[in-house]
């Protein structure tokens, strides 16, 4: 089979094919390897959400998934969604997990299937749901009887679902693996003795019920036999100790590909070459399967996502949140993949060995003489400084904190470090279609006063236990008679308002105006808020709406978690500090315009709607309707002009919004956020806002959302590795010919190259792709008439990186190993 460089991005595809077997296949495990019907196997694993991703995007993500690489979909299933309310269970649509799991298996994929069902991923109370918190003498995920017994008629339904498919490899499907609980090291000592003994009792259940496939236990030191402990981390081929027993293999179920965000954070980063040395390093000390957590992490829709975790879910996964590929992340693994299988055979079958080189590198090698199959891992693990090393007679270099992976022990097919793959840059672009004529309405949400709150009582009562996550929203309502002595002589000076929170968010209003408003973070959830509030003689009405921003989902005892308001008082008062936590409290769930389901078509007309013109008043819908935007691009909505709420379309929530809460960067953690073509009509799209605190609608853009920029940076040093290599009879020669490196540009979505942004030949540049900035010292014109030569008007195109190329120009004369860098544009019909 010809293999194509490393340089040239369609190295690998030729043998990134899967196949699933349709006839039943028996799953076991060793301490090298999982093992389906005696065959071993290696897993390159990709979580997606079958409840992040739209239903319509579920085949567009598999087959990216599988064209990076992948032969493997993981994912948790999430019980909330599947029995929202006790025995009514939901089992369509987006959470139509048989659909999702079948889907795998038509894409020739295997799947690991975590049920759990307690499964944390920053998900609406870790996918527990809430009447399970109103079960008598309930304590969750310890040895409870109320709480096993439901936990187990949960497991035992999905289990039997799944079985009645025939979804388990052990009956032919693809399901090859499964999961019981969820980290739950990292909780057991709160439970102590309990602790021990449920994870016992867990294993024991699980394995009970004959699924014909392993099952595993994450981050669980001590996994009960058979069940397998596994890794969940960033560099798992270093921190892990192991498996706890010798007869289980090395599982990797959490590769964390960067980091979930909550509002408040700045950007999280992981460079594709990290996480290539991370999975190289894994492979080479034995490691079977690596799950990428996440590889498409899609969208929290709804209000399904945990306490102030954002909208959107690990957008910098190899698939971003719109599902579009984030190289060289996306490309850079892929190659890898490609390399790993490649050694496959000495994986699985050689003996493995460790020797130390010149220089710190360090090689690992799987060699079998019977078979005459070897493969080494060359690592350099300076982080700083490039290493050479004499390996079996012929020298290698090697880049700070690289492997270099020589299928054949002989032949560098990959180094970690080198990226050859292309990169691209996400745009957003303001859609003319959808954003013409745009004309707003608005509603203002009424405030109510405690004479028509619905539940009275004399202290403010806890919230989570009021919502019972029907709604985010639950308003506190109380009123004080002042007179004109109890209030400050000036006119200018107003008492103070002071509420304790226990979290997350509040929004203060006295007498029906808006006050400030108050929030805890991720961290600390807890906050007092604080602010001068105008008070007169008479009757005020005091009416704080309280909030979650999604329950938490992690630690002990979560069934008794708190949130809300707990303490209040006027300061600054003449008659000194009125405490009113006593007062008599109203409370209501919800908004009326969320219980009037105003965000539907059908609902908009049980209420007046009036012309919205710039800012509005806090708490406040707004409604519009827009065109489909042009082209099939991802579509997004910008919503920096607003501050805090919630956005439907076509009545389906795209989440919540937060755009008034600040990164240390002093941005927004999320501005742009995604709207599903499949949401979407050609014409008469009805999009409603409820905004809390005040923003201005008429400056909201729709969107759409490309990866047309798209750049490559090769140096010389490539053509230190050879380019390009067959394999015959298990064995891999170099081929003849040309083997100086090249780099690659490929369009998205068949269209063509339209202009050449940016290139040079000469020293690297800095920035990025999107953002370079020349070198001190590179060919620019002269590079970029090559690079148009070669590449305008095409979809995909290689330009040679070498003197000959490129001679006559100023980067002929640059010390050192020189490079090219091209950035390009891509267009189709419709941009």
């Amino acid at each position: 089979m010809l293999i194509r460089s490393p340089a040239l991005p369609l190295l690998f595809t030729l043998v990134s094919v899967f196949v699933v077997s349709a006839v039943s296949e028996e799953v076991t495990y060793d301490g090298r390897s999982f093992i389906i019907n005696g065959k071993r196997e290696l897993f390159f694993s990709g979580s997606v959400h079958y409840p992040r991703v739209p239903v319509g995007m579920w085949p567009e993500i598999f087959n990216k998934s599988k064209h990076g690489g992948l032969n493997t979909i993981e994912t948790y299933v999430f019980w909330n969604v599947h029995e929202p309310k006790q025995g009514k269970y939901n089992f369509e649509g987006n959470y139509d997990l048989v659909k999702f799991i079948k889907l795998i298996k038509e894409m020739d994929m295997y799947a690991v299937l975590r049920i759990g069902p307690f499964v944390q991923a920053e998900w609406n109370y870790g996918g527990l749901p809430y009447w399970l918190r109103e079960v008598p003498n309930i304590t969750f995920r310890t040895d409870n009887e109320p709480y096993k017994y439901h936990m187990q008629k949960f497991t035992e339904l999905i289990v039997k679902k799944m079985k009645d498919e025939k979804l388990f490899a052990s009956q032919g499907g693809p399901i090859v693996l499964s999961q019981i609980e969820n980290e739950y090291n990292t909780i057991q000592l709160a439970y102590r003795e309990a602790g021990i003994s449920y994870v016992h009792w867990a294993a024991k259940m699980a394995v009970g019920l004959n699924t014909g496939v392993p099952w595993v236990m994450c981050k669980q030191k001590e996994a009960p036999d058979p069940v397998i402990n596994s890794c969940n981390g960033r560099n798992c081929g270093d921190t892990f100790i192991g498996p706890n027993k010798p007869n289980k293999p090395f599982i990797w179920t959490e590769n964390w590909t960067a980091q979930y965000r909550v509002f408040g954070d700045p950007p999280s980063q992981r460079a594709a070459e990290d996480l290539a040395f991370a999975v190289a390093r894994f492979f080479s000390k034995k490691g079977t399967l690596n799950n990428y957590y996440m590889y498409h992490g899609g969208t929290n829709y709804g209000r399904t996502s945990a306490d102030f975790v954002t909208t959107r879910y690990y957008d910098e996964a190899p698939l971003d949140e719109y599902g579009l590929q984030k190289d060289p992340k996306w490309g850079h693994l892929r190659d890898l993949h490609a390399a790993l299988r490649l050694c496959k055979k000495a994986l699985l079958w050689g003996t493995p060995s460790v020797q130390k080189l010149e220089n710190g590198v360090e090689a690992r090698i799987f060699e079998n003489s019977e078979s005459k199959v070897c493969a080494a891992f060359l690592c350099n693990n300076n982080t700083r400084e490039p290493a050479t090393a004499k390996f079996r007679g012929k020298e290698y270099y090697f880049p700070p904190r690289s492997i270099s992976i020589l299928p054949d022990c002989k032949t560098v097919v990959f180094n970690t470090q080198n990226v050859v793959s292309q990169h691209n840059s996400r745009s957003y672009k303001i859609s003319k279609r959808a954003n013409k004529n745009l004309e707003w309405e608005m509603y203002h949400e009424k405030i109510p006063i405690i004479d028509e709150s619905p539940v009275k009582y004399k202290n403010p009562l806890e919230l989570m236990n009021q919502t019972k996550d029907r709604s985010d929203y639950l308003w506190y309502t109380t009123k004080i008679q002042l007179t004109r002595d109890d209030l400050p002589f000036r006119r200018d000076i107003h008492p103070v308002l002071q509420v304790s929170n226990f979290g997350h968010v509040m929004h203060t209003f006295a007498n029906g105006e808006y006050v400030g408003s108050g929030h805890g973070s991720h961290i600390e959830k807890s906050f007092t808020f604080q602010k001068p509030v105008p008070l007169k003689p008479g009757t005020n009405h005091i009416q704080l709406l309280g909030m979650t921003v999604g329950f938490p989902d992690s630690g002990a005892y979560l069934n008794i978690r708190l949130a809300g308001v707990h303490r209040v008082a006027v300061q600054g008062l003449n008659t000194g500090t009125l405490d009113l936590s006593a007062n008599g409290w109203g409370h209501q769930v919800g908004v009326d315009g969320e219980k009037n389901e105003i965000f539907t078509p059908e609902g908009t007309e049980k209420v007046s709607w009036k012309e919205a013109k710039g800012g509005g008043h806090a708490l406040t819908w707004y409604k519009t309707y827009f065109d489909a935007p042009e082209g099939d691009n991802p579509v997004a909505l910008n919503l920096t002009s607003m501050g805090k709420g919630m956005v439907w379309v076509n009545g389906k929530s795209i989440g919540r919004y937060w755009v008034d809460y600040k990164s240390p960067l002093g941005k927004p953690t999320q501005s742009e956020y995604h709207v599903p073509r499949v949401f979407l009509k050609p014409s008469g799209n009805l999009l409603v806002v409820l905004e809390e605190m005040g923003g201005n609608p008429e400056e909201i853009k729709i969107l759409t959302v490309n990866r047309d920029t798209i750049c490559s940076i090769i140096t010389e040093h490539h053509s230190a590795n050879v380019q390009s290599w067959q394999r015959e009879n298990g064995k891999i020669r170099a081929v003849v010919g040309d083997t100086n490196p090249k780099a690659h540009l490929k369009c998205p979505n068949h269209k063509v190259i339209v202009n050449v942004d940016f290139a040079t030949f000469g020293n690297v540049p800095t920035g990025a792709c999107g953002a370079f900035t020349p070198g001190n010292c590179t060919s620019s014109s002269e590079a970029k008439k090559v690079v148009e030569q070669y590449c305008l008007g095409k979809t995909t195109c290689d330009i040679p990186v070498d003197q000959k190329t490129f001679g006559g120009g100023k980067g002929d004369e640059c010390p050192g190993i020189k490079s090219l860098a091209v950035q390009v544009h891509c267009a189709g019909k419709d941009d």
